[in-house]
């Protein structure tokens, strides 16, 4: 008789599961969702958590929300639509998500790329310098100026790990090589991006790529690549072959779906514990778009080699001895960078030619 009640419970609660009206998710962007880049990648998580979960939830996404009092309005206005889970999507939205979370202990607020937490509260983020220590050591094997271009956002830990795993990867198979940043001031600004990305190309840099959002420096270099400079690029965030065939390398790409669903299910399931997730190519976040064929065999196979190396904890893009550019050692030989030092990154390693901004 016992183990027919319990038969009968469970059933009672899986009823009054598929009974429950769906739970609405929002999301905030801060980019148009467009066919390529960061908010496209989130968006592609968005439909796969929705394709994923059925019935048992709906989804609305509000697009290129600018960070600050205008993010608090948007979140404000999806909690106060319905939506019992919210993700934002850029670091400029932390503190507006931090301040909507406390005024809305029974919803739940998940934020990408910062580090505050609450109660109601989680952060995520991808290792994205995993893939940008790849994408340097392809670049710094196929340069011949022995000069790299790469277009920047805003000079925060995230983009420096970016720059700095560049760097290293590239000085790992080639001392020489150097790379030289552009700040843009924006996360989306196509003009912006693609002035940047041919400035660099005339200082001489044949290996060019991006912390923004945009397609515009893979489609600046494939121009270039045409008129016969060898220019040659590495999409951000998503693959972006489609606008430049000859001239993308590759590219790192991030892969939010699983993260996505699972979160939710738990919210919906009220096993939800907190969330701090910061996930590399092990866990499936971060991957790296096909290899061109231009790509030498020897470097592919190099390559697909570092990425096990890091996917098994062999290989961190930060082991020692890594030395800022003013010389000085923060990393000593035989250990890695810690997380803790990786989210508090504000300077440039050798290699990087040019002057961080002023804070």
């Amino acid at each position: 008789m016992k183990a027919r009640n319990t038969v009968l419970t469970v059933l009672a609660a899986s009823a009054a599961l598929a009974a429950a009206p769906p739970a609405q998710v929002g999301f905030v962007y801060v980019s148009p969702v467009g066919d390529a880049g960061w908010t496209y990648q989130h968006d592609l998580g968005r439909k796969e958590m929705e394709r994923a979960l059925g019935g048992q939830v709906t989804t609305k996404f509000i697009e290129n929300v600018p960070e600050g009092a205008d993010a608090e309005r948007v979140i404000r206005q999806l909690v106060t639509g319905g939506a019992k889970i919210v993700f934002t999507t850029s670091f400029g939205y932390m503190n507006p998500t931090e301040k909507v979370s406390r005024a809305f202990p029974d919803r739940f607020f998940f934020h990408a790329t910062g580090y505050k937490t609450g109660k109601n509260f989680g952060i995520y983020n991808a290792r994205f310098y995993e893939g940008r220590y790849l994408c340097g050591v392809i670049a710094g094997k196929m340069t011949k100026s022995n000069v790299a271009g790469y277009v920047a956002a805003f000079p925060i830990p995230e983009v420096m790990q970016g720059i700095n795993a560049f760097t290293q990867g590239m000085r790992s198979v080639n001392p020489k090589a150097e790379v030289r940043v552009i700040w843009v001031n924006s996360w989306f600004d196509p003009g912006k991006e693609r002035e940047a990305a041919l400035t660099l190309i005339s200082q001489g840099a044949d290996m060019v790529t991006h912390h923004t959002d945009s397609t515009a420096v893979v489609q600046a270099a494939e121009e270039k690549h045409k008129e016969n400079k060898n220019v040659y690029a590495f999409s951000y965030h998503s693959d972006m072959a489609k606008y430049g065939p000859t001239a993308q390398l590759t590219g790192t790409t991030h892969h939010w779906g699983e993260f996505y669903t699972r979160t939710v299910k738990e919210v919906l399931a009220g096993t939800w514990k907190g969330t701090n997730v910061w996930g590399g190519f092990k866990e499936g976040m971060i991957k790296l778009a096909p290899l061109n064929k231009a790509v030498p065999e020897d470097v592919k196979k190099l390559v697909l080699a570092k990425e096990k190396e890091i996917a098994s904890g062999k290989l961190h893009p930060f082991a020692g001895p890594v030395v800022s550019q003013d010389g000085k050692e923060r990393v000593a030989k035989g250990k890695h960078m810690t997380d803790a030092e990786l989210g508090a990154m504000d300077y440039y390693v050798q290699g990087v030619a040019s002057t961080l901004p002023k804070k």
